[in-house]
Formats: structure tokens, sequence, C-alpha cells
């Protein structure tokens, strides 16, 4: 893997940052977004999205749930985001690059349109999950063994739940099934973080 000069090394630690901080705060986001939800919500019954709203025609939105769903999901896109820009400065591959910024994208477009606003959560949802399982299996592209495989792995995982999700609803419910779509990317942005701001420590004592 080629490393350019060293004008772009702060975007490596900029992009890594971003990318760690992203993925941590998604699952404290979620984690702490279910602890106020009220009871009877279950990670096998119910979607992560019913967190901002659940879908019409009888949708029902809790706070602080909702607003710390919401607020999640637009604060990590937005991040994700910037960060792909720093991870195309750096490596200049838009095929590691785009997907990553679409997968931000998607994020922060299923924080402004909560589940209740059906069609557009909908569609936001399906590029968040589309376009963060093919950058978790394109950053191969800029990745090294053993995290390039990881990548592939985890992208596959998360793109098989979702285009076969209906042989996984009958035992993990649509909840549980939904999770080994997110999760799989979500741990797989952090390790990515992770993976640049090491690159970024090695770059500097090369």
């Amino acid at each position: 893997m080629k490393i350019l000069e060293t004008n772009t090394k702060p975007s490596l630690a900029i992009a890594g940052t971003l990318l760690f901080l992203s993925g941590s705060i998604t699952f404290m986001g979620i984690i702490t977004g279910e602890v106020f939800y009220p009871s009877g919500y279950t990670t096998s019954v119910n979607d992560i999205s019913d967190l901002g709203g659940t879908r019409p025609p009888n949708s029902i939105i809790h706070q602080p749930s909702a607003i710390i769903f919401n607020v999640t999901m637009m604060l990590t896109g937005i991040m994700i985001i910037i960060a792909a820009w720093f991870v195309q400065k750096y490596f200049r591959k838009w095929i590691a690059s785009l997907p990553l910024g679409l997968f931000g994208f998607g994020l922060l477009g299923v924080g402004i349109f909560p589940g209740n606003v059906s069609f557009y959560h909908g569609l936001f949802s399906m590029i968040t999950f589309i376009s963060g399982g093919v950058a978790a299996i394109t950053s191969f592209k800029i990745t090294s063994p053993p995290y390039r495989y990881l990548g592939i792995c985890f992208g596959v995982v998360a793109l098989v739940f979702l285009f076969f999700a209906n042989y996984f609803i009958p035992t993990l419910g649509s909840g549980g099934t939904e999770r080994w779509v997110a999760y799989p990317i979500a741990l797989w942005v952090t390790g990515f973080g992770g993976y640049l701001l090491g690159m970024r420590t090695a770059t500097l004592h090369s």
C-alpha cells in the first residue's frame, strides 16, 4: 500500500478519530435510547429505528429516546461524511471513500427522517445498510491483512442478513435480524477508525 506525502498525514488522524468516535457514539446512543424507552421494547421484536419513531399508521414517539437516537444518527452521519473526505484526500481511492461517504449520508437521513416518516426513512435506511456493507468490503483497497479480511467478512455478514432477512426473521425476529445488519457495520467503522489511527502512528515513526 502506497503511503503518500507527509503533508497528508493529518488526514489520517482526523479520519481515524472521526470514524472511531462515530462507531462508539452509535453504540452508546442506541444503548442510551433503549434505556429510556418504556418497557416492552425488545431487541428481537423492535427495529433499532423504533427508538426514533415507530412506523405508520399508528406511529409512537417516546422522548427522550427519540431525540437521543435521531441526534446520534445525524451526528455520526456528519462525522462519517467528513471522515470520508479525509480518507479520499489521503488514499485517493474513490472505490473506498465513496461508499463510506454514502454510508454517512444515509445515517444523516435516518436521523432527519425517523421511522414515522416511513418512505424517506426506509430509503435512507437502505442507503445506510447497503453502502455500509459495501464500504466495509471495499476498504480492502486501502487496508492491509488481517484487517483487510475482517472488513470483507463484516461487510459480507451485513449484506447477507440484509438481502436474506426473510430467512433469519423467524429465528431472530425483525429487530434481531436488523441488528445483524447494523452492528457488524458499526463494529467495522469503529475498527477502521482505530486502524487509520494506527497507520498515523506508524507513518510518524517511519
